[in-house]
């Protein structure tokens, strides 16, 4: 077996790589970002690769690729599966495996506590690949922290040059993160990207889509041909701000984006359907009385009545988004907005309810990666022209 050393040209999808004690750790926002917010929840999301894949040309017919995963564990809560990665083989599903063991981080959402504890590198294996030049994807966990360190192969290993492709730059929530996708390329995102024929960097942060300012000089420093930010939802779940430091935010927020991307299709889209917090004001809180069901739910602890003092619901915020892409969009042309319902509406929460109340599962995440790839690349969509 040939072992090829793990470097940033066999890496896409991620901002930055830090080196460890191990290997190489990608992360999805950069260094500077990262020191900027000492939040648990923000380095976890930005830490766990959605959308960060190795890519290289080889004839190998058998790939070892060695990781350090930490998987987390909810107290009270059932098992979580082990991560999923996938194999692509010139672009076409070629298998999936999982890395068993690794470290653990063991949360306790009810005490507010997380404690790691260290454990060993694992390998996933793929085999019987075809004899002959290929390019070669292994798309990473999109929900587990994941440390590179060695891959193995029986013939030699190349970079793949970047060969021109759109880039597509997407910020969300835990929806855009993946939450409870399959695996890496069935979130929708990942869908949307394969479907359109995208380059996607994927800056869904689970539960930290919250308008921060050095999220939005990422975007704006990250080189895109195409930028779509999904806002609302993580903002109604944290009880994060009223609707008077909203809208500000919001303009600020896209101002920084366009500092960097002046002429770049933009699309803002607002939050899918969520009954829990239409017309109820957050904060999402765990509902630990559902645990005995087997799987954890949320309920919105805000007061309907508080709307009028300017707390937040979904049905404000998408107002305010339409209200203000429409002003913006008078002197912005690229500037673009789509209704997070018609992703997913109240046909299909009816058809495929949110199991825990906030996140889609994976047959929903098909079905909105779906629709986007038609709305925003199809015809007449705000990237309709721009994939080459």
């Amino acid at each position: 077996m040939h072992t090829t050393p793990l470097t940033a040209d066999l890496v896409r999808g991620a901002l930055d790589l830090e080196r460890t004690a191990h290997g190489l750790l990608p992360h999805r926002l950069p260094a500077r970002a990262r020191a900027q917010c000492a939040d648990p929840q923000l380095a976890m999301a930005e830490s766990q690769p959605s959308g960060v894949r190795l890519v290289f040309r080889t004839r190998a017919t058998a790939i070892e690729l060695d990781t350090l995963p930490t998987k987390r564990v909810y107290v009270g809560a059932p098992p979580r599966p082990d991560g999923v990665y996938d194999l692509l083989v010139d672009g076409r599903p070629a298998g999936s495996g999982r890395v068993a063991g690794g470290s653990t981080l063991t949360i306790d959402m009810a005490a507010g506590t997380a404690e790691h504890r260290p454990g060993p590198v694992g390998t996933v294996r793929f085999t019987g690949l075809p004899d002959a030049g290929k390019v070669v994807e292994i798309w990473l966990p999109h929900n587990e922290t994941t440390e590179l360190v060695a891959l193995r192969t029986d013939a030699p290993v190349e970079p793949v040059p970047d060969r021109g492709g759109t880039v597509w730059l997407h910020h969300g929530s835990s929806i855009s993160h993946g939450s409870d996708a399959a695996s890496p390329t069935t979130t929708w995102p990942a869908l949307a990207a394969s479907l359109a024929g995208a380059e996607l960097i994927n800056l869904g942060l689970a539960g930290s889509a919250l308008l921060d300012p050095f999220t939005a000089r990422t975007l704006r420093d990250t080189p895109a041909d195409l930028i779509s930010v999904k806002l609302g939802i993580n903002v109604v779940n944290n009880d994060l701000m009223r609707r008077r430091a909203f809208g500000p935010a919001v303009h600020g927020f896209l101002d920084t984006v366009r500092d960097g991307h002046p002429d770049t299709p933009l699309l803002v889209v607002s939050p899918i359907l969520c009954p829990l917090h239409e017309d109820t004001p957050g904060p999402s809180l765990p509902d630990f009385s559902t645990l005995s069901e087997g799987r954890l739910r949320f309920r919105a602890a805000g007061d309907p009545a508080e709307t009028a003092s300017g707390k937040l619901t979904l049905g404000v915020i998408r107002e305010e988004l339409d209200r203000i892409v429409r002003e913006r969009s008078a002197e912005d042309p690229h500037l673009h907005h789509l209704d997070g319902r018609d992703l997913y509406g109240e046909a299909d929460f009816a058809e495929l309810p949110l199991p825990d109340g906030l996140h889609p599962d994976a047959a929903t995440h098909r079905r909105i990666g779906e629709r986007f790839a038609a709305l925003a690349f199809g015809p007449g969509g705000p990237f309709a022209d721009s994939v080459v």
